[in-house]
């Protein structure tokens, strides 16, 4: 999955997570995406999350920027997790995770494995946003209690920022089966990036809420 990197042992294999991030602003985060087509939006965050990955893979060796981040806040709680990593999945997933796959199968080497995903990513990847899902995923480890607490929630807030950009978006939450695509796209994208991930982990979906959602600054 063309989820996001945290080098060479870490990945999108999110532990419980319990920083804080800076404090969201409420003045803003709080009013609806008040533009006509919600689209727009959605657009406009997806080109955003893809030029970020596509600087990480080719200026970062794969390293997430803190764009590609986001602090969590679960519906029946106020309380705020992060920063968590979050993933990009395509809408087709099926190719490119049997790329994955390959590249993982291919050596137990994390060095070449790193260099072959960074080869793959760097390329043409992450240029057409369009070919992307507008769900996002994240991993956490199979007990996680965040992970838990999320998916008892079924719904939360993210919000990411970098610079002067930020994001507040609305979100359902829900975990995925192991058959899923977007789970096996996640896994495998992840396993290039973390050598010591387990076998068994939590990856869960995050549908956005576009009309609910909102930017800073606004759009025009």
């Amino acid at each position: 999955m063309e989820s996001d990197y945290q080098g060479t042992c870490k990945a999108l294999y999110n532990p419980d997570p319990t920083q804080k991030k800076g404090r969201i602003n409420k003045s803003t985060a709080n009013q609806p995406n008040n533009m006509k087509d919600p689209k727009k939006l959605r657009n406009h965050f997806l080109g955003w999350q893809c030029r970020l990955r596509q600087h990480a893979v080719r200026n970062a060796d794969g390293r997430p920027s803190t764009g590609m981040q986001a602090t969590i806040t679960p519906a029946n709680n106020k309380k705020q997790f992060g920063p968590v990593n979050m993933g990009l999945v395509k809408k087709d997933p099926a190719e490119i995770t049997s790329e994955f796959q390959h590249l993982v199968k291919k050596t137990h080497d994390p060095n070449l494995r790193q260099e072959g995903a960074i080869k793959l990513l760097s390329s043409a990847y992450y240029q057409y946003p369009k070919e992307f899902d507008d769900c996002l995923t994240a991993t956490f480890a199979i007990d996680s209690d965040f992970a838990q607490q999320l998916i008892e929630a079924g719904a939360c807030e993210l919000h990411f920022e970098q610079h002067q950009q930020q994001f507040t978006l609305q979100s359902k939450v829900k975990s995925l089966s192991e058959k899923n695509a977007a789970y096996q796209s996640t896994y495998w994208h992840n396993r290039l990036f973390n050598p010591v991930m387990p076998a068994s982990i939590n990856v869960l979906k995050f549908k956005i809420n576009w009309r609910t959602s909102t930017v800073t600054p606004a759009l025009s």
